[in-house]
């Protein structure tokens, strides 16, 4: 490949990442009852959520058959919306039913007030709004809530009405969001605020975002999932995030399991082991594994024993797939790791998510967490890292921004411009003064002081993630990510295929059903 290549493939940014491949701190899991249920969240009477498909035959007619040497589907499975309380709380007010619409093609309003639309509809998206009080920042704002009625709430009381829209209120979200979790985490442990009310809007959130995918899934043509995000991390802000994957909506827990039931990783796979003994099939996706200051692909289990055959086993059926790239940094490699690769600085966030923490490389990035696989692997047999790989975008305002000559980033107002993303020159008060928070405010972590910060300036465009299935439904492409028939992308729709095997032969190439064969 010549260096003139090189150059225009990094200004296209045609780089393909394929194999057939908020920090939260606060209490223990101790200190929180724990609100998790057993009971599956069902229709209540008793209709079958996809009955419209069922009655529609012109939209079934349009199904197309299913080939079955698999077609290339591409999609987006992290996706926020205004019940996540960190796109709230920045202006997104936009639905799980809006998130679904913008995928399939329809315009939408961006936070900053700009129209925003997709130039080729995707094939599948899931809405993975924060598990952990999904909705109650929402509930917070609008005075008309039990919720709302809690001292905790009042900050956010009507946030986002039509007169907060201005840039000067962006020091008050600031203040709001930062103070929020704490002080309501606080105000539980002390019986000041009941957490079954929190429960409440949780599950209604929920059960609402289930709903948005049932009403917009249309099995051939567009594929939603049922899903959201596990947000933990590690005392010192190591991020150890994953969305959680349901493959259908038949039934499904009442209440999405998230670091307000435990802190540990492996808490949430005990959960997805339980669901999966009543016939409830999910899967998690780590992410950001980059800001993770090496903890998401450790050596070690969550308390420091070496891994057993059952820590391998239970990680690897629950977590089959990995993202490798998104708005918020590519976790491919690092020059520290691959300083041989001339691509290794490819979209680097240093940082651990949500601070200028720098983030240790060794075990925060995917290429390295499958060397150390196959160093375990050699040593004791047993490999946690054999994961395929998927794109997506952590959008924040429930739409993919994953093209450079229209990026809009992910978190609404905070970013909403050019010069708030730090991509041209701002004044002092236009740009350093917006970002999270005051930039003199300081965080305290092992004795030393940090700037809080966002690290807008090292994000961009990114990414997609691409599988091949049979068809466009729910099961198909489910069945694929358990295949790791997957490949990820920063953006562009590149189809990548890739076999191997001990029996394949070359004259294969050379034949039309070279794929069936292989």
């Amino acid at each position: 490949m010549t260096k003139g290549l090189n150059m225009r493939l990094a200004r296209t940014r045609l780089t393909i990442l394929a194999a057939g491949l908020l920090a939260i701190t606060g209490c223990g899991e101790s200190a929180i009852p724990d609100l998790n249920s057993d009971s599956p969240l069902t229709t209540g009477n008793g209709t079958p959520r996809n009955a419209i498909l069922e009655t529609n035959h012109e939209i079934l007619d349009l199904r197309p058959a299913a080939n079955p040497d698999r077609n290339a589907y591409f999609g987006d499975l992290h996706v926020h919306t205004g019940y996540s309380f960190d796109a709230y709380a920045f202006g997104t007010i936009a639905t799980p039913y809006d998130a679904y619409r913008y995928a399939k093609g329809e315009a939408l309003l961006h936070p900053a007030g700009y129209e925003i639309q997709m130039q080729q509809p995707l094939d599948f998206y899931a809405v993975t709004d924060h598990g952990m009080f999904m909705g109650v920042v929402q509930a917070s704002a609008d005075t008309s809530t039990d919720f709302s009625h809690y001292a905790v709430a009042k900050p956010l009381h009507n946030i986002n009405a039509p007169d907060n829209y201005e840039v000067g209120s962006i020091p008050q979200r600031s203040k709001a969001f930062a103070t929020f979790l704490p002080s309501l985490l606080t105000g539980i442990v002390a019986g000041e605020v009941d957490p079954k009310i929190a429960e409440a809007v949780t599950k209604s959130a929920w059960r609402d975002s289930i709903e948005a995918a049932d009403q917009h899934y249309i099995p051939g043509r567009f594929t939603t999932f049922a899903a959201y995000e596990y947000t933990s991390s590690t005392d010192d802000r190591g991020n150890l995030h994953r969305n959680v994957v349901f493959r259908g909506t038949d039934r499904l827990p009442a209440v999405p399991f998230s670091r307000f039931h435990s802190q540990n990783p492996e808490g949430l796979w005990d959960w997805m082991d339980g669901l999966r003994e009543q016939g409830i099939e999910s899967l998690a996706i780590p992410h950001n594994s980059n800001g993770s200051n090496g903890q998401m692909f450790t050596l070690t289990d969550w308390a420091g024993n070496p891994m057993g055959e059952d820590y391998v086993t239970q990680r690897m059926r629950n977590e089959p797939i990995v993202e490798i790239t998104q708005v918020k940094g590519t976790s491919d490699t690092h020059p520290a790791l691959s300083k041989n690769d001339e691509w290794a600085d490819f979209e680097i966030m240093p940082f651990r998510v949500a601070t200028t923490l720098p983030s240790a490389p060794p075990g925060s990035y995917v290429r390295d967490a499958y060397l150390r696989g196959l160093a375990l692997q050699e040593q004791s047999g047993l490999n946690p890292y054999k994961f395929g790989l998927v794109g997506a975008s952590d959008t924040h305002v429930a739409a993919s921004s994953d093209r450079e000559e229209t990026f809009f980033s992910k978190a609404g107002l905070l970013d909403g411009t050019a010069e708030r993303r730090g991509s041209i020159p701002a004044s002092f008060m236009t740009g350093i003064m917006l970002k999270w928070l005051d930039p003199n405010q300081m965080t305290e972590v092992d004795g030393h002081d940090y700037i809080a910060s966002s690290s807008f300036e090292t994000w961009s465009a990114s990414g997609l993630a691409g599988v091949w299935a049979e068809e466009n439904t729910r099961e198909a492409i489910y069945d694929a990510f358990r295949r790791k028939e997957t490949f990820a992308t920063t953006g562009p729709r590149i189809k990548v295929r890739f076999f191997a095997g001990y029996d394949i032969q070359s004259d294969w190439l050379d034949q039309t059903d070279m794929a069936r064969k292989a």
